[in-house]
């Protein structure tokens, strides 16, 4: 089960981008794939929510996306549900606006550092005085989502229908009778109404504001009896007696603001909002509430992208599968109607062989693939006219990468350590794409390691796309029928961004090099310019 988003923030202010991903083989994206993908753009791209909370949730599933089925087909049917019951989803919205309007209220109650008596709050989470105001401000956001997701039509997917018991069943907890008020304070500790039924032991009850019936009665009590027993001349209603009477008086008053204030706030506010923050019944309504926020996040992506967007329809099978149509980058897609789409088909075959020049399109597209995969698999609306596809059990991305100083192996040693680590992870059911093999190492040698690795990927059976510039290799695969050549289209020596069959066998690294202004003609410019003759 996924940690609550408030867990996360035990110890800290609310932070939206809190999650991580998981280790290596635990989760269906590592750290290393999750960078590669670029999934925080692809979050900012997507982000539609209304709730701070909202979008703590939308990150986390897409640093920890699911790999059931029938999960996330679930949300699905949520996200369906929604989209046609408009009575509903307005009803959702409502309630995701007024949380958006007082959620810091809580969260400051939660996390806000209290100043005192006569402290001005100039920072966010700071609280001025004694946190009356904020105490009843906090709360009063937990109670009215409640009322308001109970004055809600019950929904007839079965996602939607958790997410609203669960906020429903909060009425049932510990820590709404405690917010319900009122609160009592005993030897025993704190104790809510339901807890101190029966119960005949003393008790102090705490309500959030300065004024206390019994303590003030008790307190005009002692100056009636100090008037009977000891009359003076400050206890008779005359002008000439109220400065005598204002110099008992006031010291009074001084002395039961910070008493008082101190008590409750030492003794109520703060082991109450302790309390509240280590309460799962608090963290799962919070969750729920962000997962709202979620789908219907997921609905106004689709009604803003600007080009067409779907569910996918998720199906079940022996090893990985994919079928695009005209898919498009949900990152660089997004409000570009020029974006160029592609078609995708990933079935039978396991291995993508993907040739090109430089800025062809090729990493674009690779990334496009894994993108929608991990938006598949949140339950979320896809970039395409159509998308068929498997839920992959992991989602890697391999780029060359740097040695490190320290690690002895060299820039080919590293990157081998990476792919063994995600053959040893990766199953039939997994997404693995691969951007160029083996750099760091002669010609020869760079055939055989990548052959060899195809080859072990190609025979456990998950889906492989290699981004390349060896075209040898390529046609060595070509040649025993185990790879499907494509090939990023050129057009008046121009990308055209569109992957068609073939291996390309022409790099354009002068074009790149003239684009770039490093061409051999501009080598040989700056030297005749410069001293260097």
């Amino acid at each position: 089960m996924k940690e609550t988003i408030l867990s996360g923030w035990r110890e800290d202010r609310p932070i939206v981008k809190s999650s991580k991903p998981l280790a290596t083989g635990e989760g269906v994206i590592d750290e290393s794939a999750f960078n590669t993908i670029e999934v925080d753009k692809v979050f900012d791209a997507i982000d539609h929510a209304s709730t701070t909370i909202g979008q703590a949730v939308l990150y986390r599933s897409l640093t920890q996306p699911l790999d059931i089925l029938d999960e996330i087909k679930a949300k699905q049917e949520a996200v369906e549900e929604l989209h046609i019951n408009s009575a509903l989803k307005q009803a959702v919205d409502n309630v995701l606006q007024t949380a958006a309007s007082h959620e810091k209220n809580f969260y400051l109650l939660l996390f806000g550092e209290f100043l005192g008596t006569f402290g001005t709050a100039r920072e966010e989470y700071e609280i001025e005085g004694y946190g009356y105001l904020q105490y009843k401000r906090g709360v009063r956001f937990m109670l009215e989502l409640v009322e308001q997701i109970q004055d809600i039509e019950t929904p007839h997917s079965a996602y939607l229908n958790t997410l609203f018991d669960k906020i429903k069943a909060f009425a049932d907890s510990r820590a709404y009778s405690l917010m319900q008020g009122p609160v009592y304070i005993s030897e025993s500790g704190i104790q809510s109404r339901q807890e101190r039924r029966g119960s005949f032991s003393p008790a102090i009850i705490f309500k959030p504001n300065f004024f206390k019936p019994l303590l003030i009665t008790l307190f005009f009590g002692a100056i009636w009896a100090l008037a009977h027993f000891f009359p003076t001349d400050m206890f008779n209603v005359s002008v000439e007696a109220i400065p005598t009477a204002s110099i008992f008086f006031v010291p009074l008053l001084l002395i039961y603001f910070p008493i008082v204030g101190g008590f409750d706030r030492d003794s109520c506010i703060i082991p109450l909002r302790n309390e509240f923050k280590k309460s799962s019944d608090v963290a799962e309504t919070l969750d729920a509430l962000g997962q709202l926020d979620e789908l219907l996040s997921f609905i106004k992506l689709a009604d803003t992208f600007g080009t067409s967007m779907v569910l996918p329809q998720l199906v079940e099978a022996d090893h990985h599968r994919i079928n695009l149509v005209d898919a498009r980058n949900p990152v660089l897609g997004n409000q570009n109607y020029a974006y160029i789409g592609n078609d995708f088909v990933l079935e039978d075959d396991k291995l993508v062989l993907i040739t090109g020049p430089n800025s062809g399109g090729k990493t674009a597209f690779c990334k496009t693939v894994t993108q929608i995969q991990l938006l598949a698999q949140i339950g979320c609306y896809v970039p395409a006219q159509s998308a068929t596809l498997t839920v992959a059990d992991r989602i890697f991305y391999q780029v060359s990468e740097v040695s490190h100083l320290n690690d002895g192996e060299g820039r080919f040693g590293t990157e081998l350590k990476r792919t063994k680590d995600i053959f040893l992870a990766t199953s039939p059911k997994s997404l693995v794409v691969l951007d160029e093999l083996s750099e760091g190492t002669t010609f020869e040698e760079k055939m055989e390691s990548s052959s060899n690795v195809l080859h072990g990927f190609y025979r456990k059976g998950n889906s492989t796309i290699l981004i390349t510039h060896n075209h040898q290799l390529v046609d060595n695969f070509v040649r025993q029928g185990t790879g499907l050549p494509l090939q990023v289209e050129f057009a008046n020596d121009a990308p055209t961004y569109k992957l068609i069959p073939g291996i390309s066998r022409v790099s354009h690294a002068d074009r790149v090099a003239k684009k770039i202004g490093f061409s051999k003609e501009d080598i040989d410019n700056y030297l005749a310019d410069s001293q260097w003759q």
